[in-house]
């Protein structure tokens, strides 16, 4: 019984497929057609969504009127509204949720959508929710791994589970990829495997990384050490640890048959779906290394979709259907054995469509249609429906609609039946969810197609002419030509109303027109067929063979439909030519001069029209030149035989005979003309033509007698020109343009003056020149005023109203007709100046120092001219402060264009200002509006000009200062801020004083003596404070420093912070030192001869950040005045010390000194040498102990202040004298007189001449050694001096002499 009634079902759904088609038409062209909603656009089932993102849900839905949209959340309604986070887009149902308030995985749900208009209800699939996870790998202490060689070996990566799941790949610390082969290999689950071990794969950085694709994060596994031992390396290093023993005793490993590591046992199974990818792996261990191979155990595996991985260790099967299920078998083998796997593949299928989705229906009232829903899959699929989102069986009861398994069936539907049908289709694997809408309707025909497109087609090929129609019930279409209806051969005429033509002729050509008719209506539209030539090469390209550096042509000539635009295309081998301006493209040919090897190749001239092309190739061949003797490059000879040939009255064929090219290759040709009418004597370029051309195609002028000549060029240079051809005279003809730059301007307030460029004499096509000036006055009722003009370029208009718009227009004339229409300018008649002042002028105070000025714009008739802007004339009357003087000064602020307003800024404030406005023109100035007058509030004051300091004690100072020249308003009292300075300019903390508005004095007790201190004054009106003046100031210490820095205390000036200045005279000049406390950075020393003629300009030394320095280049026998002076800022006074006398004692002119002298240094040296000498004697003799007769001298010697030589060191002990020492005689003195015993204490002139000093008989020299530790510098203590003054040894020397 239930296949009796599937039966009936097929008969009818088979016989009603006649009676009504899903109308498939772009229903959004047509405007106001109802229309139920269809989703157009939805985010995928599985959603994962970055939580770093706002997450978007996507549901886009069409329909007439547009759905309203509504969402569900894990099957209960979602109230948008309710959640702040969560926003739907306007006339769309996608949502956006901001998760910066709220975290992704809160919304982690299962979502869908609803679109519903009057007319049905669409919903969207589940959309599941879930946020991508990267999680951290799981912390573990991994420990080194030590194998023996050639056993296998299995690196674990175990990843994190993420969502999608992570790529896992292997490197090493430098992001290397490691190395994989047939021996190493990484699973699908990421582990890697070795099948046996070598010593190589030893190292320290096995890294596994997972990769989360949709985060873009990468995580890092700890780095994994492997150590490959041989049997004695792993002997030795475990002994360490188990007391020498051997662990590892038995043989090295030996070669072994395969086993599978991946998987597991002699079979296994595995389910893959249809359409997805069927991956299978194979891994074994080994040695050696075995080979993998692959067999399908029930059949053939499909060479179109099976690839192999991994050194075959994977089978890769895409798009897996059904036919792939069976038994597969991997085979492990090698030379000692192999080993099988089987793996038993399973297929199942989520549901799928079998004839596609079900289709929309548009229906008439009392038609009859089917939705089909029809699919399968593996375990086969259950069927649901629904109407507008309800199951079907809760829906409301539709005597037209009865419902068979997968087919909705339609009969006898009626208006109101309109809805949208869901079928659901359904198993373990998966779900397919699809919306169709049924739409009744009741529609006249129309037709979409354009009227009157045109169809091109190109002759003997299929043409296809559209009729798109739309209509309830589906039109009929009959399409017709000339009146008569076309059917049968040779037309067909197609279900989506498509006429089509197997083989279009030049007769089939035409108007078609094709006819919709229902029962409502007939709607006809026409299109036409035009039927063009086909493009065809008529001369190909022929291979050619070229000596190198010379020129090569390839022709291409080619018929075409003249209607059709040809486009010619060149390649070589298959490639763009290449840039290369040797390589020119004509419309008809290739040229290439200069060729080279790199030329050679197979060159494709392509002809292309909008419809077809047509395509030739040829190709070049580049051989050596024939050795010749040396070429001589010459300018080519000039052309000869000129003729001119196919003369028509605006052009003319010119051809030549080149000349000799003299080696060098001609590269253009260049064309000159010689106007004998116009410009006798005068040759002008015409044009340029390609070397390899003898023919040019002049276009020509009308009324010129025309000579040319021609030039050719070749790398040297351009030839003589060619003897002229004969003369051509072209017939006069009217102009072809009329004169440019058409201007109207006005020079008096009642003129228009009319200016024109005019055309050149060869722009005048004919004798008899001039031009036809037209103008009236726009925007008044009035004809165009024509006056002709000749040999002139401009024309004046007297009696103008001021500033009236006109039009105008030139045209040029000559006896032979006139020129084109000419086009029409725009110009003003004069300016005058304008009648009105702007009215309504006021101003609005913004601050003390900005108002604004407002006025109305003067209306435009009455500004008669151009617009230019608007002037304000403003001054300052008086100040309000009874104070300050008055200022009359006037000031213009300009603002250009077409203002209202405007802004004044700088003005004084607590001032009385007046002002006026006049509008301008390109004429000048309007009147003068009305004056008027605003005051300015009070402002900020102005610093006070002064600020002293007086009165300088121990612990007060007083301070004076004058009001501030600008007050700006009324003072209401003065604030005084003082801080202590040290010495190093650091600011100690902050006093602050309020003080009455008529005081101009304070003093300030209590202050630190000895202190420098800096004082900041400003005043205070209502409006704040202004500016500060400051100052700085020491109080002093005692009258004594008082009396150095020569205070005045009835009139205290700023104190020096200068002080023990002092001098110094040596050799390199005078050195001068000094202390300072003061804050300012620019210290300088300052000196200048006294008592010079005039007032000489004080010398200048900067000496920053140092006190002292020496002044070098001073000359002797003068006195210079020397200070220091310290400045600060440019507001700041001067700070000087003291001044300081020196005096630079005078110098023998001829003095010479004996220290540079050759024979000097020489003696010098001779007298060390020998002074050496006699102290190593004197050593060794002390060494003899008891011999040397001078001991008992010495020791016999009782004058207490002879001091005898020390036995310990042979140095010679201290002697004392208290008379003064005088210089040797012969000696020299310093320039200044003095001898100076801080610089060589230890000379040897302490030695004195009075016989002190002695040999003894054994030739021992014996005296004293005279220092003076009393008289040196208590700074340099006991240390000796430097090495002893020259001058002083020789007199020394002298004495034992």
């Amino acid at each position: 019984m239930m296949e009796r009634r599937r039966m009936d079902t097929a008969l009818l759904v088979l016989l009603m497929g006649h009676l009504a088609t899903a109308l498939e038409v772009p229903l959004d062209l047509l405007e106001g057609l109802p229309q139920p909603p269809t989703i157009t656009h939805q985010s995928p089932k599985d959603y994962i969504i970055d939580p770093r993102e706002n997450i978007i849900i996507h549901c886009e839905a069409k329909g007439k009127p547009h759905p309203s949209f509504s969402w569900t959340r894990n099957g209960t309604h979602f109230d948008i509204d309710q959640d702040a986070n969560v926003i739907m887009r306007p006339h769309s149902g996608t949502l956006v949720v901001d998760i910066s308030r709220e975290k992704a995985d809160h919304y982690e749900a299962v979502y869908q959508c609803t679109a519903r208009n009057k007319h049905g209800t669409a919903v969207s699939h589940n959309i599941v929710v879930r946020q991508s996870r990267s999680p951290l790998w799981s912390k573990e202490k991994v420990k080194p791994i030590v194998v023996q060689e050639g056993v296998s070996l299995v690196l674990p990566c175990r990843p994190p589970a993420g969502l999608p799941p992570p790529i896992i790949f292997w490197m090493d610390n430098n992001f290397q990829r490691l190395p994989q082969s047939s021996r190493v290999s990484q699973s699908l689950n990421g582990d890697l495997y070795f099948s046996n071990v070598l010593r190589e794969d030893s190292r320290n950085d096995y890294i596994c990384y997972a990769r989360f694709p949709h985060t873009q994060t990468i995580q890092q596994k700890q780095p994994i050490t492997v150590k490959v031992l041989n049997l004695d390396a792993i002997n030795d290093t475990m002994a360490a640890f188990y007391n020498d023993t051997d662990l590892f005793s038995e043989d090295p490993v030996d070669e072994r048959r395969p086993t599978f590591l991946i998987p597991s046992g002699s079979s296994s199974s595995k389910v893959v779906l249809r359409g997805q990818v069927l991956e299978m792996e194979c891994i074994a261990e080994g040695l050696p290394t075995p080979e993998i191979s692959w067999t399908k155990m029930s059949g053939d595996l499909p060479a179109q979709r099976t690839s192999f991985l991994l050194y075959q260790k994977m089978l890769r099967i895409e798009k897996v259907s059904e036919s792939d299920a069976g038994d597969y078998r991997c085979t492990a083998r090698n030379r000692i054995g192999s080993v099988h796997h089987t793996i038993r593949v399973t297929v199942k299928a989520a549901p799928y469509w079998i004839s596609g989705a079900p289709r929309n229906l548009v229906l008439a009232p009392g038609e009859n249609g089917v939705l089909t829903c029809r699919a399968s899959g593996t375990p086969k699929p259950s069927i649901t429906w629904a109407m507008n989102g309800i199951p079907i069986e809760n829906s409301p009861k539709d005597l037209s609609r009865k419902v068979e398994d997968d087919t909705i069936i339609f009969t006898d539907i009626q208006t109101g039946s309109s809805a949208v049908y869901q079928c659901n289709v359904s198993n373990d694997y998966g779900y397919l969810l699809s919306n169709a809408f049924v739409n009744v309707l009741s529609e006249p025909p129309r037709v979409l197609t354009p009227a009157n497109k045109v169809y091109q087609v190109i002759k003997n090929h299929r043409a296809l002419i559209d009729c798109t129609f739309f209509g309830s019930p589906i039109p009929k279409i009959t399409w017709f030509k000339d009146a008569s209806a076309l059917d049968g051969d040779p037309y067909i005429l197609h279900d989506n109303g498509t006429l089509e033509f197997h083989t279009a002729q030049t007769p089939n050509g035409g108007k078609y027109t094709c006819v919709a008719r229902n029962f409502l209506s007939i709607y006809e539209n026409h299109v036409y067929l035009e039927v063009k030539e086909p493009t065809r090469i008529v001369k190909q390209p022929e291979y050619e063979v070229v000596q190198r550096g010379r020129s090569v042509v390839f022709e291409c000539k080619v018929k075409h439909d003249p209607s059709l635009t040809l486009t010619a295309t060149w390649l070589k081998d298959d490639g763009e030519l290449p840039d290369d301006e040797r390589l020119v493209v004509d419309s008809d040919s290739l040229t290439i001069t200069d060729v080279t090897e790199n030329d050679a190749g197979m060159y494709t001239c392509i002809m292309n029209t909008s419809l077809d092309q047509d395509s030739a190739s040829a190709e070049l061949t580049v051989v050596e030149a024939t050795p010749t003797p040396a070429v001589v490059y010459e300018r080519p000879d000039p052309p000869t035989d000129l003729e001119l040939t196919d003369q028509k009255k605006r052009s003319v064929q010119l051809t030549w005979t080149p000349g000799d090219e003299h080696n060098s290759p001609i590269q253009k040709f260049l064309i000159q003309y010689e106007d004998a009418l116009h410009h006798r004597g005068h040759w002008h370029n015409l044009t340029e033509v390609p070397g390899t051309r003898t023919t040019a195609h002049l276009k020509l002028s009308p009324y010129v007698h025309y000579t040319f000549r021609v030039l050719a060029l070749n790398t040297v240079g351009f030839s003589r020109p060619s003897f002229p051809s004969r003369m051509y005279k072209t017939e006069a003809a009217a102009p072809d343009e009329n004169p440019t730059d058409v201007h109207g301007f006005g020079t008096e307030h009642d003129n228009l003056v009319i200016s024109w460029k005019p055309l050149t004499a060869f722009q005048s096509n004919g004798p008899g020149l001039c031009y036809r000036v037209m103008w009236r006055q726009k925007s008044v009722e009035s004809d165009w005023t024509t006056v002709t003009v000749a040999n002139n370029s401009r024309f004046v208009v007297s009696g103008t109203p001021t500033f009236a718009p006109y039009e105008l227009k030139v045209q040029a004339v000559n006896d032979h007709g006139v020129g084109p229409k000419p086009a029409v300018a725009h110009g003003y008649s004069g300016e005058d100046l304008p009648v009105a002042a702007p009215e309504n002028v006021q101003a609005v105070v913004l601050n003390s120092t900005l108002a604004e000025v407002h006025w109305d714009p003067v209306a435009h008739k009455l500004i008669r001219g151009y617009l230019k802007g608007y002037k304000v004339y403003y001054w300052k009357e008086r100040s309000l402060h009874k104070h300050n003087p008055h200022h009359m000064e006037k000031l213009i602020l300009t603002f250009s264009g077409n203002h209202s307003h405007g802004r004044l800024p700088g003005l004084h404030p607590f001032s009385l200002y007046s002002f006026n406005v006049r509008v301008y023109n390109g004429k000048g100035e309007g009147p003068v509006s009305r004056t008027q007058q605003f005051e300015t509030p009070e402002g900020v004051p102005g610093a006070p000009p002064s600020l002293i300091v007086t009165n300088s004690n121990l612990d007060t100072l007083t301070l004076k200062w004058s009001p501030p020249h600008d007050r700006n308003g009324h003072i209401t009292g003065y604030t005084l801020k003082y801080q202590p300075v040290n010495n190093s300019n650091e600011l100690g903390p902050v006093e602050e004083l309020a003080l009455l508005a008529n005081e101009t004095s304070v003093t300030l007790p209590n202050l630190k003596y000895s202190t420098r201190y800096k004082f900041y004054l400003n005043a205070k009106t209502v409006r704040g404070a202004g500016p500060a003046i400051s100052q700085e100031a020491v109080t002093i210490v005692d009258e004594a420093l008082m009396s150095q820095f020569d205070v005045d205390v009835g009139e205290a000036r700023p104190v020096s912070p200068f002080g023990n200045v002092s001098s110094l005279l040596r050799d390199d000049g005078a050195h001068i030192s000094w202390e300072y406390w003061g804050p300012e950075r620019n210290v300088f020393v300052e000196y200048t001869v006294e008592n010079s003629e005039g007032e000489e300009e004080w010398q200048k030394e900067l000496v920053n950040g140092s006190q002292k320095v020496v002044l070098k280049g001073l000359k002797g026998g003068l006195s210079y005045r020397v200070r220091l002076v310290a400045r600060g800022h440019h507001d700041q006074p001067l700070h000087h010390s003291e001044e300081l006398l020196v005096t630079v004692p005078a110098v023998a002119s001829r003095q010479v000194d004996i220290a540079t002298q050759g024979w000097f240094i020489g003696l010098m040296c001779a007298i060390a040498l020998l002074i050496l000498i006699l102290l190593i004697i004197c050593f060794i003799q002390r060494n003899k102990g008891g011999k040397y007769p001078v001991k008992e001298k010495e020791d016999a010697h009782t004058d207490p202040e002879f001091q005898p030589m020390k036995e310990e060191d042979c140095t010679f002990g201290e002697y004392s004298d208290n008379e003064d020492h005088k210089p040797l005689k012969g000696s020299r003195t310093p320039s200044n007189g003095t001898v100076k015993r801080d610089d060589s204490d230890d000379s040897l002139v302490d030695y004195g001449e009075g016989g002190d000093g002695q040999f003894n008989e054994d030739g021992s020299f014996i005296g004293q050694y005279s220092g003076k530790s009393g008289s040196r510098d208590t700074a340099e203590g006991h240390e000796s001096s430097g090495a002893p003054s020259p001058i002083n040894a020789m007199n020394s020397l002298n004495s034992f002499v």
